[in-house]
């Protein structure tokens, strides 16, 4: 009896044990929302003295099906000797679905308001098409083109409307296990006036300070080909330097 009653609890132990082996290896299902948030200020004194302030999200849902959703937004605000001279918002809601290998149809909305570009506020939503030419663990590379509306609305002046022609394109690339690199290029042009055109350039590196923060520095270039008046620059540049918090 005594014998028959160990060999039941070895086989429960053994069990047990082969379960607690199987769940420890098994991995963690995929969390269908993931994002970041980052800040970052910059302070100079002497001559003049400049403060700049810069927060961002980025923000995505992906249930691991053929359609994921995404958003980003960028906040700069910039003061010399005590009077503003950066105030831009950017935000940017972006959804797509996989029609096969590579191949996808998107939908998005963009909004941008830059008072030092004199514009009130820049509304765009446009849908088309795209393909990823990479897509590996390492490296991710997409191109995209659209079509779609646009609503600009400058300083002082009524709201213009046009159609819109959108492109697009995105790079990433793992350098190392703790440092990223990515690129970004997006180009808008209305369709009543292919000059008034607005492109964006970005490119960052990230490193990892920990499992859930890294530092990112960002050159941002924004180029608006028409501003509305002769007084506005069409080139901006913005170098960014940011904490940024995975969640």
């Amino acid at each position: 009896m005594t014998r028959k009653v160990m060999t039941v609890v070895l086989s429960v132990v053994a069990w047990m044990a082969g379960a607690s082996a199987a769940s420890a290896q098994a991995p963690a299902p995929p969390k269908p929302w993931t994002g970041a948030a980052s800040a970052g200020l910059a302070l100079t004194s002497g001559n003049t003295d400049t403060s700049t302030v810069n927060a961002a999200y980025e923000l995505v849902f992906d249930p691991h099906t053929r359609n994921v959703v995404k958003s980003d937004g960028l906040l700069l605000r910039g003061k010399t000797a005590s009077v503003v001279s950066t105030n831009r918002l950017s935000l940017n809601i972006h959804d797509e679905y996989k029609l096969g290998d590579g191949v996808f149809i998107f939908g998005q909305n963009q909004y941008l308001k830059d008072e030092f570009k004199s514009i009130d506020y820049l509304l765009a939503p446009t849908a088309g098409l795209g393909y990823k030419l990479l897509d590996t663990a390492k490296t991710k590379l997409s191109a995209d083109g659209g079509v779609g509306a646009v609503w600009e609305k400058n300083i002082g002046l009524a709201v213009k409307s046009s159609g819109a022609i959108t492109s697009g394109e995105k790079f990433n690339q793992t350098l190392t296990s703790t440092t990223t690199l990515t690129q970004s290029f997006a180009a808008l042009w209305k369709t009543d006036d292919f000059h008034d055109s607005l492109y964006t350039v970005g490119v960052a590196l990230a490193a990892s300070m920990s499992a859930r923060t890294q530092l990112k520095v960002e050159v941002l270039d924004t180029y608006k080909n028409k501003p509305p008046s002769a007084a506005v620059q069409r080139n901006d540049v913005a170098v960014l330097m940011a904490i940024v918090l995975k969640m």
